[in-house]
């Protein structure tokens, strides 16, 4: 018996000694010996980059240059690519505009060649699929179309789609000006002094951005949207702790703050898609809503790609509510923000737009539809804008399987780095003046502001391009319109930036007659 009980003692030492073998084998594969092949992989292709360090990659690297350039105050120049994309800049320099960087063990390729970038989003798009979110981006952003693939990606885009085509947003330009005309109200009362316009341009958006999700049931979905503000600011707390995994798992304050909100918001959408329902206002002759469109999709009026019935739950609902929120103020307040400095620090284009502007639109009548389509100066200026300051300045994906890239073999799982933001400040592609404020670039229209098609991307491209841009260009076209009919504006000499959140410029705004001043 004690002879037994040995050899199992034995047999249960070599089962755990071999256990242990295999775990150190697979980490060591994993974490050493498949990036040191992948390192040698894109060698012989003449694709170099800084070496991998064991587990951490080039992350230690990155986080102290990020941490040094958001440091410095920034400069009055536009070439603002050393201080956003700073590891790409730095890089670029020693290894050419096509290199690796490691976040961790996981390779990523930067690809800034238009002619790539293009194969990418368009001729070879099936071969490439979006990131997965980290699921604390994943709760602020929403599991909506920012995040879904495959099939449900191509329906829930489907069924949203009518919310942003050009039309029904006409329709919803006189809601759009009376939001613009309230926030003027306030500006009025502060004449002759500064004004932080990124704050206004944010309750702007997010009153917009209400409308066109809830339509009718607009006073509902503000309450919502301000919970999820409130959201946004816990998590962007989060994001400048130091990184834990399973953190957000941990009942600490914040996370618990985070968890009630979560909950509220959902019960409250929930509760709002109910009262939807019950009602059965979710058709009418006035603009498509982003709401009642998935309202009629979950009740069946909205037909699948095989003419089936749609499946879309009240989760899928309250997933979209969420990311079109995320996404939509984000993006266009930002767009404002950038315009309207680059309009104060450029107070020729200033005067240009509001020429064109008043001639086209008189001194106080609202913009009309019409109107909007004929402002090509000020259409000039919002590209230029979106090219310096594109509203994302990188985006990833990942090759599904081993794909040839140009003349490039790339392994599968390669993920894709694409700098916007290096692509749109390229000198190659838009000439010496590429740090300058230059509308006239786009006097002949988009597609010949470069040497290339493809070197001004700000919403993206192909089939996953933003849903959104016309509603961003629209907005901030027709605010920056009725803005310049009664203001004039310039920088503020207190102007200093050390924040890494660097949108938040200010601007002073002078209340006059326009006519007066001209």
């Amino acid at each position: 018996m004690e002879q037994e009980m040995v050899v199992l003692w034995w047999v249960k030492a070599v089962c755990l000694s071999c256990l242990v073998v295999l775990v150190a084998l697979r980490v060591a594969l994993l974490l050493w010996w498949r990036p040191m092949r992948i390192q040698a992989h894109f060698s012989t292709q003449g694709i170099r980059g800084p070496p991998y360090r064991f587990f951490i990659g080039n992350v230690k690297e990155l986080v102290s240059m990020m941490l040094k350039a958001s440091s410095q105050p920034m400069a009055s120049s536009h070439n603002i690519l050393p201080r956003v994309l700073s590891f790409y800049h730095h890089w670029k320099k020693i290894y050419g505009s096509t290199f690796i960087v490691w976040f961790g063990p996981t390779v990523r390729l930067t690809v800034s060649d238009p002619d790539l970038i293009r194969e990418i989003f368009t001729s070879k798009s099936e071969l490439y699929e979006k990131n997965d979110a980290p699921p604390l981006v994943k709760q602020l952003e929403g599991d909506g179309l920012l995040n879904i693939k495959g099939e449900k990606w191509s329906h829930h885009r489907r069924i949203i789609s009518p919310t942003f085509h050009m039309e029904n947003l006409k329709l919803l330009i006189p809601a759009m000006g009376t939001s613009v005309l309230h926030m003027l109200d306030k500006w009025s009362q502060k004449a002759e002094v500064e004004i932080e316009v990124s704050e206004f341009f944010h309750n702007l958006t997010e009153d917009v951005i209400t409308k066109i999700a809830f339509g009718s049931s607009y006073e509902d979905g503000r309450a919502i949207f301000r919970l999820q503000s409130q959201q946004m600011l816990l998590a962007a707390d989060a994001f400048q702790k130091v990184f834990i995994p399973g953190y957000r798992f941990f009942p600490t304050r914040r996370n618990i703050k985070s968890w009630k909100l979560e909950k509220k918001i959902r019960r409250s959408l929930v509760r709002l898609i109910e009262k939807r329902r019950e009602s059965g206002n979710n058709k009418g002759e006035g603009a498509k809503d982003l709401l009642g469109l998935m309202i009629e999709a979950s009740m069946g009026m909205g037909r699948g790609k095989n003419g089936n019935s749609a499946n879309v739950t009240v989760d899928d609902i309250v997933e979209e509510c969420k990311t079109f929120f995320f996404a939509g103020k984000q993006t266009t307040s930002n767009m404002l923000t950038w315009t309207t400095i680059l309009l104060a620090m450029h107070p020729h284009w200033q005067v240009q737009a509001r020429d064109e502007v008043l001639s086209i639109c008189g001194s106080r009548d609202l913009p009309t539809k019409d109107h909007v389509a004929k402002l090509k100066t000020l259409s000039m200026i919002v590209n230029e804008s979106i090219r310096l300051y594109p509203p994302t300045i990188a985006t990833l994906r990942r090759a599904k399987a081993d794909v040839d890239l140009g003349s490039y073999k790339i392994p599968r799982g390669t993920e894709l780095l694409i700098p916007i933001l290096a692509v749109h400040h390229d000198q190659a592609m838009w000439g010496n003046d590429v740090n300058e404020f230059n509308p006239g670039r786009f006097s002949e229209g988009v597609a010949r502001a470069a040497k290339h098609p493809v070197a001004f991307i700000p919403f993206g491209l192909g089939v996953r391009t933003c849903i959104g841009q016309n509603l961003a260009v629209l907005q901030t076209k027709l605010a920056l319109a009725i803005i310049l009919q009664r203001f004039s504006f310039s920088h503020s000499p207190k102007i200093k930036i050390n924040a890494p959140d660097s949108l938040r410029r200010v601007c002073t705004l002078h209340l006059s007659s326009v006519c007066k001043v001209l």
